[in-house]
């Protein structure tokens, strides 16, 4: 009887551990079965989140070149790609900029010419714009320092070998208005290898640039045609419609003047 009692009592003992077990590898199993449902809703609640955050009208948090050396990035240069926030289209060629420093007032000019790719002549205009190093202890960041322009216009130079490439990064600020971004990938030459524009195109994104809208630049035939010339195989139609045309930015915004001959 008593052997009897205590087989039960063990059978007893052994169903409640055999239950336990069961039910510990169910809760298991229930777990492993929800954790990735569990991290996909975290990662889409944290990319909403940092969707949220994003505040159009403000610049980004851009990270510039380190240890960045002025004198040896000054002189000339070719805008082989570019992006504007505003442009949808290739609308340039031609672009290329002449980079000087004055070092009694920390300022750096860019003197640029260009022309628009729908342009039938081909008409070279020129610019300039002027930056001042708010910061010596960070070289690579200037900041637009003439003062027709209202608001916050920054440049940073990301990267660069200064021999032969380069990338700039413009964000403009202005109130009640959406942030304007720009950016150029540039060389000493007229183009660059693929594996450096892909190298330089990959720094962008992080700062909201969409590389669908990274245009290439046309560096060939960069002169302007002779008007006299350009009405023998140019309709008149066009040429009188150019005219006409208001004056556009270049996506450095500033205002164009014709290049004096």
């Amino acid at each position: 009887m008593i052997l009897s009692l205590g087989c039960d009592a063990l059978g007893s003992a052994g169903a409640v551990v055999f239950s336990r077990a069961r039910a510990n590898d169910m809760l298991y199993l229930n777990f492993a079965l929800a954790l990735p449902v569990l991290l996909v809703l975290l990662r889409s609640d944290g990319a909403a989140s940092w969707k949220k955050r994003d505040d159009k009208t403000r610049c980004p948090r851009v990270k510039a070149m380190r240890n960045f050396n002025v004198t040896e990035f000054l002189g000339s240069w070719n805008v082989v790609q570019y992006y504007a926030s505003s442009e949808e289209a290739i609308t340039y060629r031609c672009m290329r900029a002449k980079l000087s420093v004055m070092p009694e007032s920390a300022e750096v000019t860019m003197n640029f010419t260009y022309s628009f790719a729908d342009d039938p002549i081909n008409e070279q205009l020129v610019g300039n714009i002027t930056w001042t190093i708010p910061a010596p202890e960070s070289p690579a960041h200037w900041v637009h320092a003439e003062k027709p322009y209202e608001g916050v216009y920054n440049t940073y130079i990301l990267d660069s070998d200064y021999q032969s490439w380069a990338l700039l990064m413009h964000c403009a600020e202005k109130s009640k208005t959406p942030r304007y971004l720009s950016s150029f990938i540039m060389s000493r030459k007229t183009n660059l290898t693929n594996n450096v524009i892909t190298y330089l195109r990959e720094k962008l994104p992080r700062y909201n640039i969409d590389l669908e809208y990274m245009f290439s630049m046309d560096q060939s035939n960069c002169t302007t045609l002779d008007p006299v010339l350009a009405n023998s195989y140019v309709p008149p139609s066009i040429i009188e419609a150019k005219q006409k045309t208001k004056p556009r930015r270049h996506p450095l915004k500033q205002k164009n003047k014709r290049e004096s001959t």
